[in-house]
């Protein structure tokens, strides 16, 4: 191995000028043992340890001679192939951190010595310096000659408590410039690390180092769109309040809401920091120029400012591990991230070589033909064309994904554009420029020109459109005279260009996704298919804007819910806003209507059929049910038991799964605990899942609910004990509360209480019934029901007139209460199409009108739904529309209950 290592060593040293100088001036610098073992955080703290360090000069020789031993055994490595990329940058910055924490512990026990240690002013606790590493040092990437960026920050002002008192700010900026020295000034030993603290509020102008509340108060105050960017990379690397000063700059990077601006925030930075490129004729640049590792990072930032408020897997600082989350999520091709990562690790790699000719900061490749060579050697390839052109191939790769993702889409003029930006304001005549515009509106498929011109006109001359940031008006201005184009080839281009303008004036002042729809035009056009297809999705869409974001993958939008990974996405991002219930409310509310539209997306293209619609629907309820259980009980302040036994039991659609967009949800509370304190308990988490269930927030309301299938109704308890609710559906409940229980379930929390109520369920259902009283009992309750919705239209009202879905539902009941005794299979919780072909099985009624039934039940709840796509109050049709499946109906009916389910109670008095 010896003979192998002086081999490697030699090799490197043929091409690192740098390393020639180190083991020249230090020949026992680098041992051939010890080429074999990656120098380790351990090693570097224990040839520290060893160090007399007592004053600035002996730490600073002390850092910079562990730096040259680092360094050579570094270089040596990578160029032999011992280390691969994460060793190199892994290895650089553990120096990094571990000198700066050296540093800043030896200099501030120096000054405390001199001083007196510093203190808050407000509670008198000790002050610790806070070192932030930025750049490449917060990513914990550092190349092999970096300069490191750094912020420096104390937590509060004050004083230090020794004889010859400073203010902390001036112990904090001693300790500063003191650190800085100890790293950054060249000896005879050289240096440790170039520092740079111009990312600091103010850059050069402001103080060296700024209390927690000053940088609070500057990034929510002044703060601009490229110091986001670089606060990205944020990384506190010193000091006892981390948790805290990242909980104050978080907010300021990654937004709540979703940031579709950054685009155009990154696009500027980008073409500022070309234009230097080209203006000092840098295009060989490997980091700056095109195709260069800043455009990499780029691509991985943007998406991060975009996006990192929602998805936590963002909030981290490296570039290849935020990547790899890019392609996880879907966010950008797989593929792509394939190339953008093996051009990133080439690039990198390449960097370092550059860097190891001389210990110089540089991304050039070299001019001279011999040290070109060389780098190809050292790069692996056997001449210079053939490293040339892969490197011309990955920066080719990395041009072509930063052009797909920062292209900016057509800025030439629309051809509808003077359409709207030539909109006089209102006159009292027409002009030339307005009949014209008519006249094209009019040629365009628009049967109500007039009306549209007018809007615009109302729009664009109106206080919303003045008041807004000239960026928003030019984004506006490119995307009315597009939506005017897209409503025009649509079926109903009056109908999807009103939609399209009331979303346009809601998110008027909402930039993000303004910025969403003009950097995504295929996102606008989805947009239009919504609208012209439901004015009900057009509300929905216009009062839930965020969900615009969910419109840029039609492979996602079209996908079927996988409600396991859905729920532990959830989960993950709930659990991350812990304490925060508000956000925790939000993240309810938007994981409910993101997939909600998922399901109107499938439910629009037609592959999706209403009963798997109905399936998903009450699936996303069950998974929303057991998450707030979940966050609910654990929001109590007192509990007797770190998990409830406790469920929650769902009736009616919820129950039968045949939930509908905008159906409530009918649920009782049930418990089955003896702890003396568990009704107590369990009544405060009832009320609180209710209150979470229905509050409106921001981003509106979970669900509307119904409690009153309780046991005793709206004058019983909340919660009710098992037993209690046993004891009740035998002895006391109502006829109607035992149809409830043909459609009813547990959908959250304990599994034993879901078994114990399913028992419950089956038993009741099974009771002994004589036919005649029970068929009396609901051809009255049948009667109540009609009286308590009169039709006075003559229209057919599908859920309530006689013939409709109750009867339907009514006669499954019968059949299920009456039979069930003898036929366990009518106990199913199976829907009633399910069960009316059970009944037929079992003889109790026809084949013919078990398949006449259930195909006028499926007619029924087409029609429901589409009239509620619509946006109609009522579900209600034309006679002759559904003549032949009421007419299957109420055959059967009179077949079960000998009379016609409108027919008058004869032993009324007339």
């Amino acid at each position: 191995m010896a003979m192998n290592a002086d081999h490697i060593i030699a090799a490197a040293a043929r091409y690192s000028r740098y390393l020639q100088r180190l083991l020249t001036a230090r020949p026992g610098l680098l041992k051939t043992t010890e080429v074999a073992q990656p120098f380790t955080a351990q090693d570097m703290q224990a040839e520290l340890a060893a160090a007399a360090i007592i004053d600035d000069a002996t730490l600073g020789r002390a850092l910079r001679r562990l730096r040259q031993r680092i360094m050579a055994r570094l270089i040596v490595r990578d160029l032999g192939g011992l280390a691969d990329l994460d060793e190199v940058v892994g290895t650089v910055t553990q120096l990094a951190e571990i000198a700066i924490r050296t540093a800043v512990a030896q200099l501030h026990s120096a000054l405390a010595t001199a001083h007196g240690e510093p203190r808050g002013a407000s509670n008198g606790a000790l002050q610790q310096l806070h070192v932030v590493g930025m750049g490449k040092l917060g990513g914990a990437e550092l190349n092999a000659s970096s300069d490191i960026d750094l912020v420096l920050v104390y937590p509060e002002e004050g004083d230090t408590d020794g004889a010859r008192t400073l203010s902390n700010h001036e112990f904090f900026t001693r300790l500063t410039r003191r650190l800085i020295g100890a790293l950054n000034e060249w000896t005879e030993d050289g240096f440790v690390f170039r520092v740079d603290t111009r990312l600091r509020p103010y850059g050069d102008s402001g103080p060296l180092v700024v209390s927690f509340d000053m940088l609070e108060n500057y990034l929510i105050t002044q703060g601009r769109a490229w110091e986001r960017y670089a606060w990205i990379k944020g990384r506190v690397l010193t000091g006892d309040q981390q948790d805290a000063l990242l909980a104050l700059v978080r907010p300021f990077v990654f937004r709540r809401h979703l940031d579709y601006g950054a685009f155009a925030a990154m696009r500027s930075l980008h073409s500022q920091v070309r234009h230097e490129v080209n203006r000092r004729d840098r295009l060989d640049d490997i980091k700056l120029g095109p195709g260069g590792i800043r455009e990499i990072e780029f691509i991985a930032q943007v998406f991060q400012l975009i996006r990192g408020g929602h998805e936590h897997s963002l909030q981290q600082q490296s570039t290849l591990p935020v990547l790899q989350a890019l392609g996880d999520r879907q966010f950008i091709a797989p593929a792509a991230v394939a190339e953008l990562r093996t051009a990133y690790i080439f690039l990198r790699n390449l960097e370092h070589r550059l860097q190891y000719r001389d210990d110089q900061q540089t991304q050039a490749l070299p001019v001279d033909p011999e040290a070109r060579a060389l780098l190809a050697e050292c790069m692996g390839f056997m001449d210079e064309a053939g490293f040339i052109a892969a490197l011309a191939e990955h920066r080719a790769a990395v041009s072509l994904h930063f052009e797909a993702i920062f292209g900016e889409s057509d800025t030439t003029g629309h051809p509808l554009s003077a359409l709207w930006q030539e909109q006089a304001e209102e006159n009292d005549g027409k002009t030339d420029a307005d009949s014209a515009a008519l006249e094209k509106l009019v040629r365009l498929g628009f049967t109500q020109a007039p009306e549209l011109y007018r809007r615009l006109a109302l729009f664009r001359n109106g206080s919303r459109y003045r008041q807004m940031p000239a960026a928003s008006q030019r984004r506006l201005d490119r995307l009315v005279p597009a939506a005017i184009a897209s409503a025009a080839s649509r079926g109903n281009p009056d109908a999807t260009a009103e939609r399209l303008l009331a979303l346009f004036e809601s998110i008027s002042r909402r930039e993000a996704y303004l910025a969403l729809l003009h950097e995504y035009p295929h996102a606008l056009e989805r947009v239009a298919d919504l609208m012209s297809a439901s004015p009900w999705v057009a509300q929905y869409i216009t009062q839930h804007p965020i969900l615009l974001d969910e419109l840029l993958d039609a492979r996602n939008l079209l996908a079927a819910p996988d409600w396991a990974a859905l729920r532990a996405t959830l989960r993950t991002g709930l659990d991350s806003a812990e304490g925060d219930i508000e956000r925790q409310m939000d993240l309810l509310r938007h994981f409910k209507n993101t997939q909600t539209l998922h399901c109107i997306a499938q439910d629009l293209s037609g592959t999706l059929p209403l009963e798997t619609l109905s399936d998903q629907l009450s699936d996303l309820a069950c998974v929303i049910l057991e998450e707030v259980l979940r966050l609910c009980w654990q929001g109590l302040r007192q509990r007797h038991c770190a998990t409830p036994r406790f469920a929650i039991v769902g009736y009616g659609k919820l129950g039968g799964k045949e939930l509908g967009y905008a159906s409530d949800l009918d649920i009782v509370f049930v418990y089955d605990d003896a702890a003396p304190e568990a009704a107590e308990n369990y009544a405060r988490l009832a009320q609180r899942i209710n209150h979470w269930l229905t509050s409106i927030t921001a981003a509106g309301v979970l669900y509307e609910t119904d409690l009153r299938l309780r046991p005793d109704g709206i004058s019983g308890l909340l919660v009710t004990p098992l037993e209690s609710m046993r004891q009740y559906q035998l002895q006391q409940a109502w006829l109607w509360e035992h149809q409830a229980l043909t459609r009813a379930r547990s959908v959250a929390g304990d599994a034993a209480i879901s078994s114990a109520f399913e028992e419950l369920r089956i038993t009741v259902l099974r009771k002994p019934r004589v036919l005649p009283a029970l068929r009396g009992e609901i051809i009255s309750m049948r009667r109540k029901m009609l009286a308590a919705h009169p039709n006075t239209s003559k229209l057919f009202d599908i859920k309530h007139d006689p013939g409709g879905i109750i009867d339907v539902e009514f006669m499954v009941q019968y059949l299920v209460l009456g039979h069930a005794q003898n036929h366990a299979a009518l106990t199913a919780n199976a829907g009633n199409l399910a069960l009316l072909k059970t009944a037929a099985g079992l003889g109790l009624i026809t084949d013919a009108d078990a398949t006449a039934v259930r195909g006028a039940y499926r007619q029924f709840r087409e029609l429901q739904h589409q009239l509620r796509l619509a946006g109609e109050r009522y579900a209600r049709v034309e006679p002759q529309k559904v003549a032949i499946s009421v007419g299957a109906v109420s055959a059967l009916w009179k077949t079960l209950f000998g009379e016609a389910a409108g027919d008058p109670d004869p032993a009324a008095k007339p």
